[in-house]
């Protein structure tokens, strides 16, 4: 059976003031309107239901029997509406707010960096916190919200995450640097040039444990403590220098120098923790930031393929 077609919700706010105030007068002094207003809502309520609700006396307003009997039920649909709208303002809020967003100085600078502008202009109700200190952020102890990270062990337990592809880096130049230089394609020819070594944190240390493999450690001549003091040099034309090949490869600015080594197992993730991946702000940045991602590096495998 359908609910009365001419019964209005709010009326119900009237019957409760009513019942708990016993006077039309003292129900509008506690609603801040008017006794008559107060008394016509009423007589709507009886109107729409059927059901006389009050006996009208000269010292107030007796509820009936059949009133009695809907109280508890108003009371109900009061205490629901409550919930409905806590739970409303509560969703409400978490879609805006501070989503923290962790990654190596790098893929901030030279990757996600340009994209946060966009992302602000479709979700201006989110502030980005971009943390790029070296350390890997416990996701579960709510360091991050949300990581770009590369690794090739399992992610930590609780957390969840969207594979982008194989983080591949190699050595580029500049493409004034590689005109004026010339472009070394082998470890024999890097040797004969400049290489720029540091970029801060974990890079730093990973970088330089590749170069002294290569026997290149003695060729770097400029150690940036920055991860964009290391893409400057480059640009710069100052040397060669190791860089994500997901950054560079789609930088029109850069030349690759040496096809980029497959056998590291690394994986880029964009990942958060289970505990807060349906959070309304959180979804919002993953969804932002992974399909532009995942087209990049994509894009840059058809290149890839085209030119072999």
């Amino acid at each position: 059976m359908g609910y009365p077609s001419m019964m209005d919700w709010n009326d119900l706010r009237y019957f409760l003031a009513v019942a708990k105030e016993g006077s039309t007068l003292r129900a509008g002094r506690a609603l801040r309107t008017s006794q008559t207003t107060v008394a016509r809502r009423i007589a709507a309520l009886e109107e729409a239901t059927g059901v006389i609700l009050f006996d009208k006396r000269q010292a107030g307003y007796v509820m009936t029997p059949a009133g009695e009997e809907l109280l508890a039920r108003a009371r109900q649909v009061e205490s629901s509406a409550h919930a409905f709208f806590d739970a409303a303002s509560a969703q409400a809020r978490d879609k805006g707010g501070a989503v923290k967003l962790s990654m190596e100085e790098i893929f901030a600078t030279g990757l996600i960096a340009p994209w946060l502008r966009d992302l602000h202009e479709l979700h201006p109700e989110i502030h980005i916190e971009l943390d790029t200190s070296a350390g890997i952020r416990d996701l579960g102890a709510g360091e991050a919200d949300v990581a770009l990270r590369s690794t090739s062990q399992p992610q930590p337990s609780g957390t969840v995450g969207r594979r982008i592809c194989d983080d591949h880096w190699t050595f580029y130049c500049s493409r004034e640097y590689g005109e004026k230089h010339g472009v070394p394609t082998n470890v024999a020819e890097l040797a004969r040039h400049p290489l720029i070594g540091g970029g801060g944190g974990n890079l730093s240390r990973h970088y330089d444990a590749y170069l002294e493999a290569m026997g290149l450690l003695d060729r770097v001549i400029m150690r940036p403590d920055t991860s964009s003091g290391l893409l400057s040099a480059v640009r710069a034309g100052v040397g060669v220098a190791i860089l994500p090949c997901i950054l560079a490869d789609a930088d029109p600015g850069f030349s690759r120098c040496l096809a980029p080594r497959t056998d590291h197992n690394r994986v880029l993730w964009l990942v958060t923790h289970e505990r807060i991946r349906r959070s309304p702000k959180v979804r919002n940045v993953i969804d932002f930031l992974y399909p532009r991602l995942k087209a990049r590096a994509e894009a840059l495998e058809i290149d890839r393929a085209n030119a072999a």
